[in-house]
């Protein structure tokens, strides 16, 4: 009956010996692999990859360059007008008030969820034609041309009013945007400005201003 144990003893020795060279090579360093990550790379930064402003980047999609460099300055536009809308759909999701909150505050979210993925559509097609899209929130303050609200929580109407204001002005850069792209032959910067944009805004439009009907709620009169 010892030599069972004896043998169960020199295992158990070799298993902890077996554990603890596994952690030293688990801890032990390794010349090729440095897990620092490397800090601060925007100190003393080499040249930026491609400017604002240009088209640098040529895919094979058969546009001139002087047709891809107006289509994105176009897009851009449309890009810091459609965040400032998105924005503002937040904005009115948060503070609206009244008897219509709950149908308000449902329908400005959604709203806002879809102008959110038009910000990804447009972005994108600025990045396929060579371009650079704005991107930061300095970027669409500067440069939309959607009036700044207040930061006041204002009436559902006022909101309302609000919204269509800067729907509006969108609108009228997709038709804009639409008619230039058809004339330079840009088919993809036009079909994005009528099908995905054009097409959404005026959905949200309908949905929004029906909200401004002065039509009884209890009593027909």
């Amino acid at each position: 009956m010892a030599a069972p144990a004896k043998t169960k003893t020199a295992a158990s020795k070799k298993e902890v010996k077996n554990v603890t060279t596994s952690v030293a090579i688990a801890k032990g360093p390794n010349k090729n692999i440095n897990v620092q990550p490397i800090l601060n790379q925007q100190i003393n930064a080499p040249a930026v990859t491609q400017k604002f402003g240009t088209v640098s980047q040529r895919l094979p999609i058969g546009l001139a360059d002087n047709v891809r460099l107006e289509s994105v300055r176009m897009l851009n536009q449309l890009l810091v007008d459609t965040m400032s809308l998105r924005d503002l759909y937040k904005k009115s999701h948060w503070q609206v008030t009244g008897p219509t909150f709950y149908q308000l505050h449902l329908l400005f979210d959604k709203h806002y969820e879809e102008q959110s993925e038009l910000v990804d559509t447009i972005a994108e097609r600025i990045q396929i034609l060579g371009g650079v899209a704005f991107a930061m929130a300095a970027d669409v303050a500067e440069n939309t041309l959607i009036p700044r609200p207040p930061r006041d929580r204002e009436e559902a109407p006022v909101q309302i009013s609000r919204l269509l204001e800067a729907h509006e002005i969108i609108l009228k850069e997709c038709h804009e945007i639409a008619k230039k792209a058809d004339d330079s032959g840009d088919d993809g910067t036009n079909d994005l400005a009528v099908s995905d944009v054009m097409r959404a805004n005026e959905l949200q439009v309908w949905f929004v201003s029906e909200h401004l009907v002065d039509s009884p709620l209890v009593q027909a009169r």
